[in-house]
């Protein structure tokens, strides 16, 4: 459903706080960058929140980390409630993130790229004081092109080599994947950021596979030339975000590695979850400062993470 929430409302879902709500699992990496989004733009009063939990069948995303198994504010078990409210014809996977309109209980939109866009875009007026500029205008069009190269081959990548049905299929996913990784890992050998010296959404789509590259990826999707902390560049680099305000502290790892290991079930039949890798790494200095740069640019960090939306601090490093 590629309909959006817009300033004008020109497709019929006018910016309104209060009306929508963006339900995200934190175990999608999909969904793991609007919540990011949401968060450093200061977001959390105009769009609540929903989080499904880390594992679904074959019809939809579920509330079973809600009180009765329903979500709060939409009343409903299962996402594809939601979506049926909209069509019920719908003929395609119940995916996540998707906004649904409070006031009528269907999906407006679930088209990920499109919804971190809007939220920078389409609600600035609702943004906190200090948001960051994550679409800066003198970057947009390298923005594009990163985002471009980004997703194909890396944040789609890992899913090529992990779902391929052949030996020669996995064998040309792997060495595209690693072609990228390459680039980048030399692209932020000298550079904070992947774009400018401020963080942007380029930063919030790479990140998000990055997060997920040693837990999951390199075993689970045999991704495993190299683990991410052999790579000092995408390392660091990936250390300096999730220890800044809005990255890690939305990142729910026992949630990621539920939801693969339990989910994948053609390609991990035992369902047994592992219980590594080592997650202390995560907090360790990254000493990327000495790139300079300015993380949020001329606005200030968001603030401390609303208890309602705290990630278990026992999925996490973070102190």
């Amino acid at each position: 459903m590629t309909t959006r929430v817009t300033a004008d409302g020109r497709d019929g879902f006018p910016v309104e706080p209060g009306r929508y709500r963006l339900v995200a699992a934190r175990a999608c990496p999909w969904a793991n960058r609007s919540i990011i989004v949401r968060r450093l733009l200061g977001l959390e009063d105009a769009i609540s929140l929903g989080l499904p939990g880390p594992t679904h069948d074959a019809r939809s995303w579920t509330f079973d980390l809600d009180p009765g198994g329903r979500d709060p504010v939409l009343g409903i078990e299962r996402l594809q409630e939601a979506y049926f409210k909209r069509d019920p014809d719908y003929p395609r996977g119940i995916t996540v993130p998707a906004i649904v309109d409070t006031t009528t209980g269907a999906v407006v939109t679930n088209d990920f790229a499109q919804i971190t866009l809007d939220l920078s875009t389409e609600w600035r007026r609702f943004h906190r004081e200090g948001a960051p500029d994550l679409l800066p205008e003198a970057h947009r069009e390298e923005i594009e092109e990163v985002n471009q190269r980004v997703f194909t081959e890396v944040n789609n990548g890992v899913y090529r080599c992990g779902f391929a049905g052949s030996q020669r299929a996995y064998d040309e996913a792997y060495a595209r994947l690693w072609t990228a990784l390459d680039w980048l890992e030399e692209r932020l050998s000298g550079r904070r950021y992947l774009v400018g010296d401020t963080i942007t959404e380029a930063d919030v789509r790479l990140f998000t596979t990055l997060v997920r590259f040693d837990p999951v990826y390199h075993g689970h999707f045999k991704c495993n030339r190299n683990k991410l902390d052999q790579m000092p560049a995408l390392w660091g680099y990936a250390r300096d975000l999730f220890q800044t305000p809005g990255f890690g502290d939305t990142v729910d790892f026992w949630q990621i590695k539920q939801h693969y290991y339990v989910v994948h079930e053609d390609i991990n039949p035992s369902g047994i979850v592992p219980l590594g890798p080592d997650l202390s790494g995560w907090v360790t200095p990254h000493g990327r400062e000495a790139l300079g740069g300015r993380p949020f640019g001329d606005g200030t960090p968001p603030g401390p993470v609303r208890e309602a939306e705290r990630v278990d601090p026992t999925h996490t490093p973070l102190p």
